[in-house]
């Protein structure tokens, strides 16, 4: 499978807007859109849709725990299937959306605290997969963690990501701070090409991490995220013709 660039967007909503989206959308493969819980708003979903349909981009949901203020960043205590029903509910919407314009569900991929949720508490991550088994598409998540071995116990494709502008833990887990800072786009492609060549990466402290590579997420709420997208897409496409 060949390393694709995904990006979380569609999070504008009302009068606030947030990410480069227009500028973004060309240069990569898959967004996660935003289902209206984190952010997004009817108008934003569907505004966003059509710019994929025009750039040819497939479309995931996003979902989120219902937590605006915090920009679904912050965990929350949710029964298993009120989390799937949440997340069934949000997916809905876009769905919805997607409907209108002609185009189908690609996959889908968890938001902020949901997605670290997901990665290490196996209710939320089953509950995840409740609402996967009501659309039948792939989910995306990280690499040994919950993510791979619930989602895949249970049935489900598993695309497994790599963040070019977030940094990892010891543990392999991600930090994720409540706003991004601005990433430097060649350290950023460079740590990219290690994990599509090796499958590793490094922590904080310098702790060697194994990471799946399928994807590379860039954020587009990153303040660089174009320039970061840029330097990415130039990797993976040299990365490919040097295969050949």
């Amino acid at each position: 499978m060949a390393t694709v660039i995904n990006c979380d967007m569609g999070e504008s909503y009302g009068l606030y807007k947030l990410g480069e989206d227009e500028l973004l959308m060309p240069l990569i493969s898959l967004a996660n859109v935003a289902c209206g819980f984190h952010g997004s708003d009817p108008v934003v979903m569907r505004d966003t849709v059509r710019m994929a349909k025009k750039h040819k981009v497939r479309v995931g949901a996003h979902p989120s725990l219902p937590d605006r203020q915090g920009f679904g960043r912050r965990a929350m205590e949710i029964e298993r299937d009120e989390l799937a029903n949440i997340i069934i509910y949000q997916i809905g919407a876009l769905t919805g959306f997607l409907n209108a314009e002609g185009l189908e569900l690609n996959h889908i991929k968890p938001h902020g605290a949901l997605y670290g949720m997901a990665a290490r508490n196996e209710d939320a991550a089953h509950a995840v997969c409740d609402a996967a088994d009501v659309f039948g598409v792939p989910l995306l998540g990280m690499k040994n963690t919950l993510h791979e071995r619930v989602y895949r116990r249970r049935g489900h494709e598993f695309m497994a990501e790599f963040y070019a502008d977030l940094d990892y833990n010891d543990d392999g887990s991600l930090i994720i701070t409540r706003e991004h800072d601005p990433v430097d786009p060649a350290d950023a492609a460079s740590r990219c090409l290690r994990a599509i060549k090796h499958g590793t990466t490094k922590s904080v402290n310098g702790r060697e991490l194994g990471v799946g590579c399928d994807c590379i997420c860039v954020h587009a709420d990153t303040p660089n995220a174009v320039d970061v997208a840029i330097a990415v897409r130039k990797v993976i496409q040299g990365h490919l013709v040097g295969d050949h």
